[in-house]
């Protein structure tokens, strides 16, 4: 099966999920389906089949996540010797040529992208364009509005 890189935060992220999900979420689910039961007919229970359905979606994400985080392969960056290169776990620091817009992206793996949070996966073409740059290079993304030119300002590994 293929390895799924992942952060050392990212996997911490996921194995808190999955033991909220174990410890809270599913005894709660238990419980409400417990209560709607005891409500009587269950062809017509509203509360019993939404409990269900919820407990469908939750056993999906651990499963999901147990098999996520058997494959995983945690990479320490701090035990890395990237020598100033981009690198999975980067963070790093961008300007657009054109426009001067500045941005910050961590490198991480799929699973725990999130651009809201300035993450984004290695499997994406910004990743993908900037790894094994240095600091000062010139990054050529190919965007779905054209290619944009990205200066790689500076280069961390946190």
């Amino acid at each position: 099966m293929k390895r799924i890189p992942l952060t050392v935060r990212g996997e911490k992220q996921l194995r808190e999920e999955l033991s909220h999900l174990k410890n809270t979420v599913r005894p709660e689910i238990v419980n409400a389906i417990a209560e709607a039961r005891a409500h009587g007919d269950l062809k017509e229970n509203a509360e019993y089949h939404a409990a269900r359905e919820q407990q469908g979606f939750t056993e999906g994400r651990i499963k999901e996540l147990e098999g996520a985080l058997a494959n995983a392969e945690v990479i320490d960056i701090q035990r890395l010797d990237p020598r100033g290169r981009v690198v999975f776990g980067a963070t790093v620091e961008l300007e657009d040529e054109d426009s001067g817009e500045q941005k910050t992206y961590q490198i991480v793996g799929d699973l725990e992208a999130d651009i809201k949070q300035n993450r984004i996966s290695i499997s994406s073409p910004i990743a993908r364009a900037l790894i094994g740059k240095e600091q000062g290079d010139i990054a050529e993304v190919d965007a779905p509005g054209g290619l944009r030119c990205w200066e790689i300002l500076s280069v961390k590994y946190v």
